[in-house]
């Protein structure tokens, strides 16, 4: 017997060649290696490897293609939440209100900047976290709120921001797969004290490792935030070799972005626009295959969508009630997918002390037994999204369409 693992894929299937895997960069990095590759050689011919002139390029580039008036190039998106929160003030015990539908970084990153993460449901016709359930959640202990930009739109920025000004609250953004979203032509991160981006490989702007950095309009939030990431060195040290009798201003850590993957992101910006308007054509197409089928609640174009508001594609999902065994199908048919997310988060055993129980947050706790991610990324073709198309229907309608 063959175990399932939590993707709804057995085992023994995972010996099987995937022919549209869940992701792949391999021929974006064949376009752009001549750039690559002359970007590398100049990370080489500088010789400082790690928070250097290229980590500085290419902050420069993301302040003009956001709007930031500060990036803060950091190793990950997930030490870029972490340093956010300590630069925006939490205090040790402080409460975050996070919803429970979302990668669990978001709630771990409050407790590494010393905070308690406290949940929140999701929108009744969405990802994104519910103001109502925020307002539940606030206790004298809350001092921030942290929505997340989830798949393919900003969460309710209005709503969050109505609940955190009557309580006097800080908002902070979890915009890590959000690049290129934006509110009336502000960009995601910048719709309240700060955020952040990621650069996992498999985000819309994806490195070769892990890189992230925080977005910011607010000088006192950046300088701090330069300081934390480099052991809370004062002075230069971006592109600098400074002294050890530097002083230490603020307790850091070591969260330098290495060159090597500035030079890769510096690269692959220039084609952002172009990946992100090539995402948006394939999750459309999804969108009108999928669209009528039987047993599929859900999918991206769906959802209600604010005017004003850039829709970025960086997940395509879809709702089906049998989602594991539709991942196995696919899986056996050679269709990598990927489940966002397995649990939610008020569930996760390492916030069991927290005491939350089944059925506190319904919406997040159904998405989570229902979601299936499809392939998405700018290199697929047309024909495989119809191919995976194809697929999904066999499953569904039981190859009788």
């Amino acid at each position: 017997m063959n175990p399932v693992l939590s993707s709804g894929v057995r085992e023994d299937q995972l010996d099987k060649r995937t022919d549209i895997p869940f992701f792949d960069q391999s021929e974006t990095f064949r376009r752009l290696w001549p750039e690559i590759r002359e970007n590398c050689v100049r990370v080489m011919d500088d010789g400082k490897f790690s928070h250097g002139s290229m980590v500085a390029e290419l902050e420069r580039a993301l302040e003009r293609w956001t709007g930031a008036r500060h990036v803060v190039g950091v190793n990950s998106g997930t030490d870029a939440l972490v340093l956010l929160l300590r630069a925006a003030g939490l205090r040790p015990g402080d409460e975050v209100v996070v919803p429970a539908y979302t990668f669990v970084a978001t709630a771990t990153a409050v407790v590494h900047a010393g905070g308690v993460p406290v949940f929140a449901d999701i929108e009744p016709h969405g990802y994104g976290i519910d103001p109502g359930s925020v307002e539940r959640a606030v206790t004298e202990r809350t001092r921030a709120v942290m929505p997340v930009h989830l798949f393919d739109r900003l969460a309710d920025m209005e709503g969050v921001t109505r609940v955190a000004r009557a309580h006097g609250l800080t908002v902070l953004e979890d915009s890590a797969e959000a690049i290129g979203m934006r509110s009336g032509g502000t960009h995601a991160g910048l719709l309240s004290t700060g955020g952040v981006l990621s650069f996992f490989p498999a985000k819309t702007l994806g490195a070769v490792g892990d890189a992230g950095a925080l977005l910011t309009d607010d000088d006192a939030v950046a300088e701090t935030a330069r300081m934390t990431r480099h052991h809370g060195r004062s002075g230069r040290t971006l592109a600098a070799f400074p002294g050890i009798s530097n002083p230490t201003v603020v307790t850091g850590c070591n969260s330098k972005m290495d060159d090597l993957q500035a030079a890769v992101l510096l690269a692959k910006l220039a084609r952002l626009d172009a990946d992100i308007a090539r995402r948006s054509e394939l999750s459309h197409r999804y969108d009108q295959r999928l669209r009528d089928l039987p047993g599929v609640r859900a999918v991206p174009g769906d959802a209600p969508h604010a005017p004003g508001r850039d829709r970025v594609v960086y997940v395509h999902l879809v709702e089906v009630d049998d989602r594991d065994a539709l991942a196995a199908h696919l899986a056996a048919a050679g269709i990598g997918t990927e489940v966002y997310y397995p649990r939610p988060l008020h569930l996760q055993p390492c916030f069991a002390h927290l005491g939350y129980r089944p059925g506190d947050f319904p919406r997040a706790e159904r998405v989570c037994r229902s979601a299936l991610a499809l392939p998405l990324h700018a290199d697929l073709t047309d024909a495989q999204i119809d191919r995976v198309c194809d697929e999904v229907e066999r499953f569904l309608t039981g190859g009788t369409r």
